[in-house]
């Protein structure tokens, strides 16, 4: 079995522990210490957190840039309805 064969033979969970980095972050200490009297795995709960966060600010910025250009097709519904006013049979 070469180096190839035995990348292939790994789970996807081990794919997913090699992309992984370490953090130093900081907590509240009474947090941390309910969190791990629970058994939380804060690494999943940081993860979600942070992937939650990362939609939400990309979401505003696109929305951001995009402002101008939705409210210019709003207004050209508004003025001349959707390209397929006709087309539809509900």
């Amino acid at each position: 079995m070469n180096d190839r064969d035995f990348d292939s033979a790994r789970s996807p969970a081990d794919a997913v522990r090699r992309r992984k980095k370490a953090a130093n972050l900081s907590v509240d200490s009474e947090l941390l210490e309910r969190a791990r009297r629970l058994k939380l795995n804060l690494s999943q709960l940081f993860e979600a957190g942070l992937s939650q966060a990362i939609r939400a600010r990309e979401r505003e910025d696109w929305l951001k840039r995009n402002r101008a250009a939705l409210a210019a097709y709003n207004e050209h519904v508004d003025k001349h309805g959707v390209f397929s006013e006709g087309l539809r049979s509900f």
